[in-house]
């Protein structure tokens, strides 16, 4: 009912909506609604103030409404917006509708009651809200794409705005916020690195598991150093890492400056004439940068140790061949062309988590919603990215 209330206009307590002078205070009445036989007779000042009484006696008036056969509001002598919606409850149930008010309302009131019918019907978690009908499909699929088009613009907007912030960052080193920085490779890289850890060596043992059962068909067994080593440097090490650092650091960044948006935090930066990207983003992707790359570093020495400790049980390969076929199958051009994608996931992972931080507004639920589609994004164009670099890989012959 507030939500409804807040943006009708009101009488005042103890005047009269049509604007004729009102009685003193100590004369209003409290609104009533009385039977007299098949008769409900309105009266008094249906205002706030005025209402409590009658809204406790509502339950026992409408116990036997089918017997009513007629409203007589001529004796109500003030109404607000809260009486007009304690009225419009009324009417529904007693089964009339408050498109047509009541014989003898003033026509003030009545203009009134059926602003706050209109208000009550428009409300989506109302019984009374008129369904609207589905968009057709194209409509809504050109309204998809240009929130689409749009959203795409705004990034590439904020990408420029950041390019331009950089530089000139990078034109007067005395600028650079060195603190932030620090805070943001402890907290996105050093405290990310059990994780990623773990998870890289697991997938290693799940890629040499995996595949030691086609390799013993064949007797290729020494084999499993090529699976595990081309699989988990080129693609699953830095793959991997960045969806895991997009959930946990990417997620971070757009709740922490969605918060600052919500609270105005990011307003009184501007005011103060701090720019919030040199503030807020450039630590966070100069950062990236440099721990997104260690972390993939990490994940490719601990996914390969994962596949050579599964080699062993599995496809009896020692330790020792292990690494010996491992040096052969694996050139140093591989290492960097997976190595040399982490600087573009960090990059994607900050700008998108940042950029979706900024775009919120509201409440708290919007925080919410921003968060989760900064992860979504940035886990989808990182994937993105990594077929578009497989796709330039395979044309450089790499």
């Amino acid at each position: 009912m507030n939500e409804v209330l807040d943006d009708l206009p009101s009488a005042p307590a103890t005047g009269r909506a049509d604007g004729t002078p009102s009685r003193d205070a100590s004369a209003v009445r409290d609104a009533s609604a009385v039977r007299e036989r098949d008769r409900l007779k309105l009266s008094g000042a249906w205002t706030a103030p005025h209402l409590a009484p009658l809204y406790l006696a509502l339950p026992a008036l409408t116990t036997s409404a089918p017997s009513l056969q007629q409203i007589d509001a001529s004796g109500v002598d003030a109404m607000d917006s809260a009486g007009a919606w304690v009225l419009h409850q009324l009417m529904q149930q007693l089964g009339r509708s408050a498109a047509t008010p009541p014989p003898g309302l003033r026509e003030p009131f009545a203009r009134l009651l059926v602003l706050v019918a209109e208000r009550v019907a428009a409300q989506p978690g109302s019984v009374n809200a008129a369904i609207q009908p589905p968009w057709p499909l194209f409509t809504r699929l050109g309204r998809a794409t240009m929130s689409a088009s749009e959203e795409l613009l705004g990034l590439l907007s904020f990408v420029g705005e950041c390019t331009l912030t950089l530089g000139a960052c990078l034109r007067h080193p005395a600028r650079i916020r060195w603190r932030p920085i620090l805070f943001n490779i402890r907290s996105a890289g050093v405290d990310a690195l059990p994780i990623v850890a773990l998870l890289s060596l697991m997938l290693g043992v799940v890629v040499a598991y995996q595949g030691a059962a086609q390799l013993r068909q064949y007797g290729a067994n020494l084999f499993v150093a090529d699976l595990v080593g081309l699989s988990i440097l080129r693609e699953f090490a830095p793959l991997i890492t960045a969806i895991l650092i997009a959930g946990r650091s990417g997620s971070a960044y757009a709740a922490q400056i969605g918060t600052m948006a919500v609270t105005e935090e990011i307003d009184a930066m501007r005011t103060l004439g701090i720019a919030p990207i040199e503030m807020l983003v450039l630590p966070t992707l100069l950062a990236l940068l440099v721990t997104l790359p260690l972390l993939t570093a990490a994940a490719d020495v601990l996914g390969v140790a994962g596949g050579m400790i599964m080699a062993r049980p599995q496809l009896d390969v020692g330790y020792a061949e292990f690494v010996a076929r491992l040096i052969k199958a694996i050139s140093l051009s591989t290492y960097l062309v997976g190595l040399g994608k982490a600087p573009v996931f960090a990059a994607i992972i900050a700008l998108v988590g940042c950029y979706q931080g900024f775009r919120t507004h509201g409440g708290a639920d919007s925080v919410g919603r921003q968060t989760t589609r900064a992860v979504v994004q940035s886990i989808v164009l990182v994937i993105v990215a990594d077929g578009l670099f497989s796709v330039a890989f395979s044309a450089l012959d790499l």
